[in-house]
């Protein structure tokens, strides 16, 4: 009986660890966030929320997502279509360049805009000048910020699908007259489409909660280029606590959001290869 009983507790002691250790790290401080947002009550949640600065923060945040989030989407089909049907030198090296924005500090990637985009010391400041428009400081500025941060996860995710999708089904496709688009409407994306809808929650999680990066390029104008993010470190750092969680329960929403979603996908495709 000695022999079987680490067999037995063995593995509920490693489960008992983990689920312990996510609770500690991941659950409590999730639950802290929302219980600290409503711990003064609806309505001053809801006033923290509301307050001009508040919600030009959110809408700024909503804005650069909605233009970051669909142009990274484009590019990742087509660039993960063009490493997946063709083959050429320097494939691994654009692999590489998608895998770079993931290592690069977030800190750092909002230096190299204003190193890139500054009107002073920027390495297209005379072109930056003579157009005349602001990108350092402003949300050009921060849309291209999150451009960058957020470029590999569509593509990394549907790069594989890709890999795996029957190069039969396309080629019938094509011998049956289907354009190029027909093709890859009818019978690619239907394929691809879980790990699609993954990169781009994946991506707009990560747009909307852009910290490090955003927080060098926007230089924290008050409503100008003061995203969500920044607006909670603002009121926390001025000891509203209030508003900040309130914020931050906003971001947290985003975050629990995403993983529903995933989850749903990940069932459904599991469901669909029974």
């Amino acid at each position: 009986m000695n022999r079987r009983a680490p067999k037995g507790w063995g593995p509920k002691l490693l489960i008992a660890v983990g689920l312990s250790f996510l609770t500690l790290v991941v659950l409590l401080p999730v639950v802290t966030v929302f219980v600290e947002a409503f711990s003064a009550g609806l309505a001053a949640y809801w006033g923290a929320i509301t307050q001009p600065p508040a919600l030009h923060a959110l809408q700024l945040t909503l804005l650069i997502t909605a233009i970051a989030v669909p142009v990274n989407t484009g590019f990742g089909l087509l660039i993960s279509w063009i490493l997946a049907r063709r083959s050429f030198r320097g494939q691994a090296l654009i692999l590489a360049l998608l895998d770079l924005p993931l290592s690069i500090s977030p800190i750092v990637a909002g230096f190299m805009a204003i190193l890139l985009f500054s009107p002073e010391m920027g390495l297209f400041a005379e072109a930056v000048q003579r157009s005349g428009l602001r990108i350092v400081f402003a949300t050009p500025g921060l849309v291209l910020t999150l451009l960058f941060v957020t470029v590999p996860f569509v593509a990394r995710e549907v790069y594989p699908a890709l890999q795996e999708v029957p190069r039969e089904e396309e080629e019938a496709a094509r011998c049956l007259g289907a354009s190029p688009w027909r093709t890859f409407w009818s019978v690619t994306l239907p394929h691809i489409r879980p790990a699609l809808i993954y990169g781009v929650i994946l991506c707009t999680a990560r747009a909307v909660g852009e910290f490090g990066a955003i927080s060098v390029v926007s230089g924290k104008i008050i409503n100008a280029t003061n995203t969500l993010t920044l607006h909670v470190e603002r009121t926390y750092l001025e000891y509203d606590g209030a508003a900040a969680f309130a914020c931050a329960s906003l971001l947290g929403s985003v975050a629990l959001l995403s993983l529903l979603v995933q989850t749903l996908i990940r069932r459904q495709g599991r469901m669909s290869e029974l």
